[in-house]
């Protein structure tokens, strides 16, 4: 019985990660921000797993990249910028990074 509870949270949490990274790729393209960043690849901008790999160990890392986001940056990834966000709301924006943070290669 103990197992199959085990179980059943362990089912829930996997769920719960899935619906999570479900609305954030939602969010990632509502704002249009697949247009020049993959999970996996380079397009324009660096893959999310590139970011994520980049700021790992970073205790920092959600701060500086929601303001990245928010008032747009250049030359972390090369030359070209990236423009600023300033309309998209502080939630999703935050939302948004953590997505981002959580992908792994």
């Amino acid at each position: 019985m103990k197992t199959l509870i085990t179980s059943l949270f362990v089912s829930a949490g996997l769920l719960a990660g899935a619906g999570n990274a479900l609305a954030s790729e939602a969010l990632a393209k509502k704002y249009n921000c697949l247009t020049c960043h993959a999970v996996d690849k380079k397009v324009i901008g660096p893959s999310y797993q590139d970011v994520a790999a980049k700021y790992k160990g970073d205790a920092g890392a959600e701060g500086k990249l929601i303001a990245k986001v928010k008032n747009g940056s250049s030359g972390a990834w090369g030359q070209t910028p990236m423009p600023p966000n300033a309309t998209v709301p502080d939630a999703d924006i935050k939302t948004l990074v953590k997505w981002v943070l959580s992908t792994k290669k």
